[in-house]
């Protein structure tokens, strides 16, 4: 996990500090990681604290595997949008002769991946996506909510310890009319202030918009933007220049409805909105604020936290 030539590494101390308390895990390439016993106690605590801060919304709760068909993943769009940050899971289907090849090929040390073949199924990218080909019928008056919380892949690469490419997303969905994706966003943005200013963070919202790839991709995130449908909730996670976003607030608008078929209960295309919590994130953005020892953490964080 070296710096480019003539790049200075700022992660590099903080990286240092987290691994020597065994709190992360160096894996061998820049944005994977192990988790350690501690780390993870806070990571449970913080979903647990999700969980209850979502108990009003009476939302149903589902979990789902790391990995999605190849139909759901072209469906959702995020290849169209991201293709730099997928990732594709490719196996073994060949006969005793290509498997010798594949070996000769190993030995050799040269790349034994042109013998694997697309396995039919893609790392989820957002923790969301396999909500929405599950849903059938009518949705129900006001739509409906969803407890999702799992596994998501993104590759992208660094040395900053806040951008894992293997991560948790905590969220909450919701599927019906536009009125009411509009006050999910929006209520979910209050209570992710709220719940960061309780355990002690220097959080604050603001409107933002995706990284899309390419030309058009540039288009997407400025009208995206202008319509304020992305609120991402943004705080330290480390030593880096600028702030990160630990949590995000998103009107999809019709996408997911027309994508999947989902309808509202007079028929109309349903809209949808999220928002996710990347646990990781807050876990690094608590240590940051507050120590590695959750032990000396202010009492009332503790307290929010049920450590």
């Amino acid at each position: 996990m070296e710096a480019p030539a003539g790049e200075t590494d700022q992660w590099a101390p903080w990286r240092r500090r987290l691994t020597g308390s065994g709190l992360l895990v160096p894996m061998g390439l820049d944005g994977l990681w192990g988790r350690g016993d501690r780390f993870e106690r806070i990571v449970e605590a913080v979903a647990s604290a999700l969980a209850d801060l979502g108990a009003d919304q009476h939302a149903e709760r589902v979990r789902f595997p790391p990995v999605v068909s190849r139909s759901t993943f072209e469906n959702s769009g995020y290849l169209r949008s991201f293709p730099t940050l997928t990732g594709s899971v490719h196996t073994f289907a060949g006969d005793d002769r290509d498997h010798a090849r594949l070996l000769h090929d190993l030995a050799a040390g040269e790349d034994w991946t042109p013998s694997l073949v697309p396995a039919g199924t893609v790392l989820c990218a957002a923790a969301c996506h396999p909500l929405y080909p599950t849903i059938t019928g009518p949705l129900p008056a006001g739509g409906a909510r969803w407890d999702v919380y799992g596994t998501v892949f993104r590759h992208e690469p660094s040395p900053d310890p806040a951008r894992m490419q293997s991560f948790r997303q905590y969220e909450f969905v919701y599927v019906g009319e536009p009125e009411g994706a509009t006050r999910h966003r929006d209520l979910w943005v209050e209570r992710a202030t709220t719940l960061t200013a309780r355990l002690g963070l220097d959080a604050h919202a603001e409107v933002a918009s995706d990284p899309f790839f390419g030309r058009a991709g540039r288009m997407l995130a400025a009208n995206q933007q202008e319509a304020g449908l992305k609120v991402e909730v943004l705080a330290p996670t480390g030593p880096g220049p600028g702030l990160t976003a630990i949590a995000s607030a998103n009107c999809h608008e019709d996408h997911f409805g027309e994508a999947f078929g989902l309808r509202t209960a007079d028929g109309a295309v349903a809209h949808s909105a999220c928002v996710g919590f990347g646990v990781e994130r807050i876990a690094l953005a608590l240590l940051w604020a507050h120590g590695l020892e959750t032990d000396a953490w202010p009492p009332a964080v503790r307290s929010g936290l049920g450590l």
